[in-house]
C-alpha cells in the first residue's frame, strides 16, 4: 500500500469526504443519485451525533494532501440486539488494488474482536465483487438477497453476517 496514506478518525469535513467517495463511485457506475446521497448524509449524521469511541469505529484514510481516499465504520449501537453494523466501506478508485481495502477491513475486524461483538452485519448489493471478496475473507457470509433496496429501487440488496 502507498505509505503516504494516513489512517485516522473524524475531522471537520470527514463526512463530506466519505459521501464524495461514495458518490464518485456509485453515481457513474451504478446510477445511484439523490436517494442514495441523502441516505448517506442522514445516516452518517445520525451516527456521528451518537458516536461513542468505546462502542463505535470510524476510520478515515487520507492522502498527504488531506484528500479522503477510504473509510470504514462499525456502528455498535445495536450490538447487543441486532449486532454491530459494518457501514460506509469505500476506497477511492485511484487506491483500489493497493491493499487499502484490506487494511480498513482488518481494522474493523480487530475492533469487532476487541469489543467481543459476537455478531456483525452489513448490507450491500450484487456486483461489488472486490468488496464481497474482502467481506468473505473476513468471515462474513451472505445470508439473504432482496429484490428491493433502500438506495434506488434497482440494484437489490444483499445481507451479510459475521458471527464468532
Amino acid at each position: 500500500m502507498n505509505t503516504d496514506i494516513i489512517l485516522g478518525g473524524y475531522y471537520p469535513g470527514a463526512l463530506a469526504g466519505v459521501i464524495t467517495l461514495h458518490m464518485d463511485y456509485y453515481a457513474p457506475k451504478w446510477g445511484l443519485g439523490v436517494a442514495f446521497e441523502t441516505g448517506l448524509a442522514s445516516g452518517m449524521g445520525a451516527f456521528m451525533e451518537r458516536y461513542d469511541a468505546g462502542r463505535d469505529l470510524f476510520v478515515m484514510a487520507t492522502d498527504r494532501s488531506g484528500t479522503a481516499v477510504g473509510s470504514i465504520t462499525v456502528d455498535g449501537v445495536q450490538a447487543g440486539d441486532e449486532g454491530a453494523r459494518l457501514r460506509w466501506f469505500i476506497v477511492a478508485d485511484a487506491m483500489r488494488g493497493q491493499g487499502l481495502g484490506t487494511i480498513l477491513m482488518q481494522k474493523a475486524v480487530m475492533f469487532l474482536d476487541d469489543r467481543k461483538y459476537r455478531r456483525c452485519y452489513l448490507t450491500t448489493f450484487a456486483g461489488l465483487d472486490a468488496a464481497r471478496a474482502l467481506y468473505e475473507k473476513s468471515g462474513f457470509v451472505l445470508k439473504k438477497q432482496l429484490a428491493d433496496d433502500p438506495w434506488s429501487g434497482h440494484v437489490g440488496q444483499q445481507y451479510f453476517e459475521r458471527q464468532v
